[in-house]
């Protein structure tokens, strides 16, 4: 770490000599309100880094997701888009700086947004979480998105270990606007058996938002988007026999594209409304509220005709599973911000609710035989949590300052509630038949997997800010936090800015940081059917509390506790900025899914039906080393226009120590291995190791456009093994726009992501399920293609 922050050091004074050249002028002023209380400070004058991305920053994409958004416009930002990951494949994670997804605390103008009720059980990046799902956002309804890219919790709260996002809503009483966008995949499939030419994830977005007056000064924006997308496939043909009888003449006629392997068909319709009414004394009321719906269908593994798992009286020719969750995410807020003395408060509560409903299509229950229905209510899960803050800010004048010195402190309370609900009996049941008993690819949730958990927090903060000198400003904060689960903890951050000149800056920060264990992670349990080594196994996800964990040596789990270093610099003079901030995380106890264990001594205390065994606990500590460095630069060009370009880089590591293991499972022999390699290399390199991100932006008159280019750095995609590893090579992916004001108030515009349909390396022959799965999970990029799309706005 020495030699990295050295290193970064030596840059910034080199890089701050030569910047010096660039002709005088001033920065447009962005205020931000992430990571500080007080008023005023702009995204070069924060005591951390604070990237903020524009409404029209969000929407120069051809995907209207706004985790695809972020993933190019954030380089520490990475959204893989896995597939054949059950319910992952519909809520996929995203991740900040390599860590964990439920390590990044999400805010909605400021408020704590709820986490989603799916936990991640299967191999893609992310394993073991629960987050906030992105996806139930929709763009237009966004001013801006800022990216604290510091350790926050003392500020905060849990989760904000990697940093913070806060969505900060649009906030209009009057004008609007409506989008139309169409695209669809135009790609040739690169496979080892021969290139495919293919046309699909057709995607239609309808969106509009309409701001109105809530009396003399109030507001009230409403925002919907309706979004249907359908299904890619990028599989390759499956040449195995898929009839009992060889030589069976229907073997010639078969199509061998019988798995989907892409993204899900999806539907979303998406309402969000934010509010507030200014008072004459200066009190305000505000809240917003947000509701969406999602359809999805994800496809399983395909079941042939000769599989033991089919039913050839139902499947002559065998079936594709679907696992098809429907979604419903909603959530409302409000409070009263007012002045007491000297004091500004703001007393809120805000309540979410996410839950998942699962329907298994296109399936069977083997155990039920030919009698068995093909379609299955396989449980639900819902997450559901309520916050109440009170916070305080005043300015007290010291007179030994060169400003005043800002006082924040609060109070925050937070229920929260998990739930699994059965599905019905023949989602699950083991009929007379053999077989793995329950609906093929999701078996459901039992009466005995039911959940109904609930816990309660609260907290108190204290947050000092000030200019010490004209160039230096210094910010202490301290939380305390009681958590009715497994404690209480204290942690506490000290940052500062010192102005080597009117245009250089260093900051940096050091701070302690948790993250309380989830209620998924303490309580989620499940039975389904995992392949391990190719090999079917009926695994059970196990609480903690449960017998058969603590026979495993299970213990209560305990928070993650971190120490968060960062050091770094900022430079702004003439239109151009530039920051570079190099940080160090600490994390130990970090709480991740155990290996699937499925040794003798374990399936001897496993219950009937039940071959492998995982649960949650304390694995590891971990370490993780980068630097990110953004810049921009705006001039214009007399006769040709004005220019902006941007560049935003990301190096990043992470390295696990200290894996742990149980007493009862280490006194076996062999000890079975509860936290392996490929677990351990999914967390170490599953992201990519560094990412660069280079766009500009022109317009004029009535013309504008912009290209980006975004280069993902290696990324490794584990095997068991390291013969079954897949290192993935770096991959540029071009995004091209164009556009035009075909009047005053209607653009149209056509352009295509990822417009030379790059894709990430081939999975070797060997370890590609016979040439059917031809492409990485892990790939940063996803493998869709060549996405082109035409888009029509018209605002008023």
């Amino acid at each position: 770490m020495k030699t990295l922050l050295t290193s970064t050091a030596i840059a910034l004074v080199a890089a701050g000599a030569g910047l010096a050249q660039q002709p005088a002028g001033t920065t447009e002023d962005i205020i931000v309100v992430t990571g500080t209380r007080s008023e005023g400070r702009t995204a070069l004058q924060t005591l951390a880094p604070v990237d903020v991305i524009s409404n029209a920053q969000l929407e120069a994409n051809g995907s209207t997701e706004l985790n695809v958004a972020l993933n190019y416009a954030v380089p520490s930002f990475s959204f893989p888009q896995p597939s054949l990951t059950d319910g992952t494949d519909s809520v996929r994670p995203a991740t900040l700086r390599g860590l964990g997804p439920d390590q990044t605390l999400t805010l909605v103008n400021g408020k704590r947004r709820h986490v989603s009720a799916l936990v991640n059980l299967n191999g893609s990046v992310g394993r073991g979480s629960a987050a906030v799902d992105l996806n139930t956002i929709p763009t237009s309804a966004i001013g801006a998105v800022e990216v604290l890219r510091d350790g926050a919790a003392a500020q905060y709260g849990s989760d904000a270990i990697a940093g913070v996002i806060n969505v900060r809503l649009r906030e209009a009483r009057e004008g609007g606007g409506a989008t139309l966008t169409y695209g669809q995949n135009v790609t040739t499939v690169p496979l080892l058996s021969g290139d495919r030419d293919e046309t699909d994830g057709e995607t239609f977005t309808a969106a509009a938002w309409a701001g109105l007056p809530l009396g003399a000064d109030g507001f009230l924006t409403i925002s919907g988007e309706f979004r249907d997308r359908s299904a890619t496939n990028r599989s390759g043909p499956d040449p195995r026999q898929q009839y009992p009888a060889a030589g069976d003449p229907r073997e010639a006629s078969f199509n061998r594209l019988n798995h989907r392997f892409g993204n899900p068909n999806a539907r979303d319709i998406t309402l969000l409304a934010n509010a507030g009414i200014p008072f004459a004394n200066g009190n305000e009321l505000y809240g917003f509220a947000s509701y969406q719906n999602r359809e999805a269908d994800s496809a399983g593994f395909y079941r042939r005709a000769l599989d033991a798992r089919n039913v050839l009286a139902i499947y002559p020719d065998g079936f594709l599973p679907l696992i098809a969750p429907e979604v419903e995410d909603y959530s409302v807020g409000g409070g009263l911000r007012a002045q007491l003395g000297e004091w500004s408060a703001d007393a809120s509560l805000v309540y979410g609710r996410n839950q998942i409903d699962y329907t298994i299509e296109n399936t069977l229950n083997t155990t039920l035989g030919a009698a068995s229905p093909t379609e299955f209510y396989a449980g639900r899960l819902a997450y559901s949590q309520a916050v109440a803050n009170f916070d305080l800010v005043r300015q007290y004048a010291v007179d030994a300052f060169a400003g005043p010195l800002n006082v924040g402190l609060g109070l925050e309370a937070r229920f929260e509630n998990f739930e699994i609900g059965a599905g019905e009996p023949g989602s699950y049941i083991q009929g007379a038949f053999p077989g793995a008993p329950g609906s093929q690819v999701f078996p459901g949730f039992q009466p005995s997997n039911e959940v109904d958990a609930s816990r309660e927090s609260f907290s108190a903060y204290i947050d000092l800010e000030a200019d010490l000198t004209s160039r230096l400003t210094v910010s202490v904060a301290g939380r305390y936090e009681n958590y009715s689960d497994f404690g209480d903890t204290l942690n506490g951050r000290i940052a500062g800015r010192f102005e080597l000149t009117d245009a250089l800056a260093l900051r940096g920060s050091v701070s302690t940081g948790f993250r309380a264990p989830s209620l998924h992670q303490s309580f989620f349990t499940s039975t389904a059917t995992v392949f391990t080594g190719g090999v079917p196994f009926e695994t059970g996800t196990f609480p903690v509390s449960s017998p058969v964990a603590i026979a495993l040596g299970a213990t209560p789990l305990e928070a993650e506790t971190s120490v968060n270093y960062s050091l770094g610099a900022v430079f702004a003079a003439g239109g151009f900025a530039l920051t570079i901030d190099a940080y160090r995380i600490e994390i130990d106890d970090r709480i991740l899914l155990s290996e699937n264990l499925n040794s003798p001594e374990v399936q001897a205390i496993l219950p009937a039906g039940v071959t492998s065994a995982r649960f949650f606990l304390n694995a590891a500590d971990s370490t993780t080393e980068g630097v990110d460095i953004v810049a921009s630069y705006g001039w214009s060009v007399e006769n040709i226009g004005e220019f902006n370009a941007t560049l935003g880089y990301n190096y990043n590591t992470v390295e696990l120590s200290n894996i742990q293991s149980t007493g009862v499972l280490s006194s076996l022999t062999p000890p079975p291995t509860i936290f392996g390699r490929q677990s351990t290399l999914r967390l170490e390199e599953g992201t990519p190791r560094d990412k660069f991100i280079l766009g500009l932006d022109w317009s004029r008159d009535r013309l504008g456009g912009f290209v980006r280019a975004t280069r993902f750095g290696e990324t490794l995609s584990p095997g068991t093994a390291a013969a079954s590893d897949v290192q993935l090579s770096e991959q540029w992916v071009v995004d091209l726009e164009g556009n035009i004001d075909i009047t005053s108030r209607v653009n149209f515009a056509l352009g295509a992501n990822n417009v030379f349909d790059t894709y990430p390396d081939n999975v070797p022959a060997g370890l590609n399920f016979n040439g059917i799965l031809p492409f990485s999970s892990f790939s940063p990029a996803g493998f869709n293609g060549r996405y082109v799309y035409g888009r029509v706005r018209v605002n008023w």
